[in-house]
């Protein structure tokens, strides 16, 4: 479970990326499934597209997305959201969370 500062860090970090997956029509495929999943093994931090033509909305998409990778949503802002889940080699060092 990621902290709001923690989830801070991984937005301000994905407001320079451009989103690299869309959804479209046919929703959340197990194909779109299987390349965010190998996409975030080697990047940790991806920004997805929700095209207008989907039956599904950006949090909706979100969430399923998220539950079907093991990933944490980061955040949903418009027809995009960000995906976050550490890889076995991390790169990115989140800040430490308060005890």
């Amino acid at each position: 479970m990621l902290t709001s500062k923690q989830r801070a860090y991984l937005r301000s970090l994905a407001n320079g990326i451009d989103a690299i997956f869309q959804v479209g029509k046919n929703g959340v495929t197990p194909e779109l499934r299987d390349t965010v999943d190998r996409a975030l093994e080697a990047r940790e931090l991806v920004k997805v597209n929700v095209l207008d033509n989907n039956l599904l909305g950006p949090a909706q998409a979100a969430e399923m997305l998220g539950s079907r990778t093991g990933a944490e949503v980061v955040q949903v802002i418009g027809n995009k959201f960000v995906l976050y889940r550490r890889a076995k080699k991390p790169t990115i060092e989140l800040p430490q969370a308060k005890k």
